[in-house]
């Protein structure tokens, strides 16, 4: 039997990140280095990562989406992101995971990245 408990209605269900840990500008700098090759927008400023976490030995998980399930770089792009952020030094280790939940929209696009692709 699952007694993990399920989610209060309106609670995110990906826990927040850990914006406090020395390396979380550099680790999100590099997310910002990503693009999908068929958008102009970083794949930060587009709200495709949820969450970025680093655990006291330095260790970064990383949770993030795709605007489809149907993208073509869908099994590319969490290698991409494990490319930019592991030479950040101190960085011990990376960990990308792709998930689906919640189901990315484009109300989580940055307002520079409405900006960016003309809808503000």
């Amino acid at each position: 039997m699952n007694n993990v408990p399920e989610p209060l209605e309106g609670a995110p269900l990906i826990a927040p990140s850990t914006t406090d840990h020395p390396l979380y500008e550099q680790v999100v700098e590099a997310c910002r280095s990503v693009y999908d090759p068929e958008i102009p927008v970083n794949i930060y400023e587009l709200g495709l990562i949820y969450t970025i976490d680093i655990n006291p030995e330095n260790a970064v998980a990383i949770k993030m989406s795709l605007t489809a399930p149907g993208c073509p770089v869908a099994g590319e792009m969490p290698g991409w992101v494990a490319d930019a952020v592991e030479p950040i030094p101190g960085i011990k280790q990376v960990d990308v995971e792709l998930v689906w939940e919640p189901p990315w929209g484009m109300d989580m696009m940055s307002d520079e990245a409405r900006l960016e692709l003309g809808f503000m």
